[in-house]
């Protein structure tokens, strides 16, 4: 598990189980508004139809391999954006091979499966395989991107 999402898990683990919905839900309130690339470009994001809210997101993946997730969630879905700004927050920087390998099941691992049903905790599921997905997508664009480059006959700038 990335360290940040470590540090985050081990946040709830300290608590008493009778707090951790309150730091869930001051998570929440740490869900920042998208960038305005992708408010201005909603079709750019992705739905989460595992979660019982309108999630979307979108995942970036620079040059040097790093994550960089943007989530989206209604206010009124507190559960829903905490989540959602836990991911955003665990993974924010992290290597693509980092992603890929946290386990789908982390989710119930935060010691909330007492607090928040298990179809809240498979929608957080949904908003990790789905960043899982996007950035395999993106690493496959730039290898085709690439390797369409390489293809082109010389002084051909298409």
């Amino acid at each position: 598990m990335p360290a940040p999402l470590a540090e985050i898990r081990g946040e709830f683990h300290d608590l008493p189980a009778s707090e951790r919905l309150t730091l869930l839900l001051e998570f929440a309130g740490e869900l920042p508004d998208l960038p305005s690339r992708y408010a201005d470009h909603p079709d750019l994001l992705e739905r989460v139809l595992e979660c019982q809210s309108p999630v979307f997101l979108f995942v970036e993946v620079d040059d040097r391999d790093e994550v960089r997730m943007f989530a989206s969630a209604p206010e009124e879905a507190p559960t829903t954006r905490g989540f959602a700004s836990i991911l955003q927050q665990g993974t924010e920087g992290i290597g693509v091979d980092e992603l890929f390998a946290i386990d789908s099941d982390m989710p119930f691992g935060l010691g909330l499966t007492e607090l928040v049903s298990p179809l809240r905790l498979r929608g957080m599921v949904g908003m990790l395989e789905r960043a899982k997905r996007q950035a395999r997508l993106r690493l496959d664009e730039r290898a085709a991107a690439a390797a369409g480059a390489a293809s082109a006959p010389p002084g051909d700038e298409s």
